[in-house]
């Protein structure tokens, strides 16, 4: 991502339960706030169906996608009547559609899915598979999370100043909802002793750099984004993604990096990502980082 990073246009996935209804309509407010079109797209995954499938039952697929397409707009109209909404049924399975979709500066958004009960917590495998492979920003939206005020800040999960072009994004998304950003920095004090009697030096002295880092990183954002309310907190936690997901409860959108593994050789998504993905009760926004020989977590 480059220094001129802007919000693009919004790209949301429609099949049909209310979990996709809720990520829509969120979709829907997230263009408008945007000034940006809200491109609808539907996935029959048709293309590995024709090869087994009748013409007549892919025919039936395709229909009834269309049909889902005009009443998710019908519905987004009736709430932004003056944003522009687009429409694409896409013959490929729902991730390929989302990237095709998505371009190289577009936000995909998708609904999680769920069973009810401590199930509905679980991530969906398109939700799973768009955030750990696409190479644009990745929203996972739970509930109805559509109805969130624009007052609720944006909170970014950080460790230093060479996160500062994926974080980009998530200022852009402050200064959208002209609310502040709050910079969390949550690392695992047992991970970085290597023996009891070094340990409080060791907590000590990697909390003193991480403060450190922080602080460069508010001044480079501060220096770009100068209308910006910048708030920052550094804690230690034995569960990273625990505290993750507690601290960005009520929360706008939670904003996360993820590495892209260089030729694709690698885990697309840390650990620390895909835990808050599946639990976290606020939007979650993954953006890629640069390409790195490994996927290095958060936190």
């Amino acid at each position: 991502m480059s220094n001129t990073i802007t919000l693009g246009p919004v790209v949301a996935g429609v099949e049909g339960s209310a979990q996709a209804r809720a990520a829509v309509l969120w979709a829907a407010a997230e263009a408008d706030r945007r000034g940006r079109p809200l491109h609808l797209v539907h996935a029959t995954g048709t293309e590995k169906r024709a090869l087994y499938a009748s013409a007549d039952t892919v025919e039936k697929v395709r229909e009834a996608g269309r049909d889902l397409l005009t009443g998710t707009a019908e519905l987004v109209a009736e709430r932004f009547p003056d944003l522009k909404v687009t429409k694409e049924l896409s013959p490929s399975g729902a991730v390929s559609a989302l990237r095709e979709a998505a371009g190289t500066d577009g936000t995909i958004v998708v609904g999680s899915r769920g069973l009810g009960g401590f199930g509905s917590l679980l991530l969906g495998s398109v939700g799973l598979g768009a955030a750990a492979h696409a190479t644009v920003p990745v929203v996972v939206v739970r509930g109805e999370q559509h109805e969130a005020a624009d007052s609720r800040r944006v909170i970014a999960a950080v460790r230093g100043q060479d996160d500062l072009p994926w974080v980009r994004y998530a200022a852009q998304e402050a200064v959208a909802r002209r609310t502040e950003l709050r910079l969390l920095s949550v690392w695992a004090p047992l991970a970085h002793v290597g023996t009891e009697l070094t340990l409080l030096d060791d907590i000590d002295g990697v909390a003193r750099e991480r403060v450190h880092e922080i602080g460069l990183l508010v001044d480079a954002l501060a220096g770009e984004f100068p209308d910006l309310v910048v708030t920052t907190e550094v804690e230690g936690s034995r569960s990273v993604p625990g505290l993750l997901v507690e601290a960005a409860d009520g929360a706008a959108l939670l904003v996360l990096g993820a590495h892209r593994p260089r030729l694709g050789i690698g885990r697309p998504l840390g650990h620390v990502a895909h835990a808050v993905l599946h639990h976290a009760r606020c939007p979650v926004a993954i953006v890629p980082r640069e390409p790195h020989g490994e996927d290095a977590p958060q936190g």
